[in-house]
């Protein structure tokens, strides 16, 4: 187990539709499973056109933290571990959950998560950055590879 950050940003990735509950639920578990504390969240990030999205913003309000905006081309240059095409065609970017944790700086703690909603495809996805946090030799930023801005303490 992690010790407690004292910032995490958790990215949120959603198809339009994604219900409060599903993303809630969704950060709940992949915090739960990571060790580290809901009250250390300091903002939900995702990309600009989503920010406003009923889901996104309705679970910001409910952890009572900001969703923070970025645009599809500044996600766009941030490498993460798992880009995708579906995000590429959706929105003009290869990730929003990985990118949008890392694009205020850190490492990224939990890499990018599904919901699994019961008879229906996921409809979001999150992942979870430490800000202020140094993984051995990483900024979360920059670089290539697979394992690009993951701490290595929780693999």
């Amino acid at each position: 187990m992690l010790p407690e950050l004292p910032e995490l940003v958790v990215g949120i990735g959603a198809s339009r539709g994604a219900s409060v509950g599903e993303v809630l639920g969704l950060i709940e578990d992949t915090l739960r499973d990571a060790g580290l504390a809901p009250g250390s969240v300091v903002e939900l990030a995702t990309v600009d056109t989503k920010a406003g999205e009923p889901a996104i913003a309705g679970a910001a309000a409910r952890l009572g933290v900001p969703v923070r905006g970025y645009a599809a081309g500044l996600l766009a240059g941030i490498a993460v571990p798992h880009p995708s095409g579906a995000p590429l065609a959706a929105v003009g970017t290869p990730s929003v959950a990985e990118a949008a944790a890392l694009a205020g700086g850190g490492v990224l703690l939990v890499p990018k998560r599904k919901s699994d909603p019961e008879g229906r495809p996921a409809a979001v996805t999150c992942a979870v950055a430490g800000r202020g946090v140094q993984g051995p030799g990483r900024s979360g930023t920059g670089g290539s590879g697979d394992d690009v801005g993951v701490d290595d303490r929780i693999r």
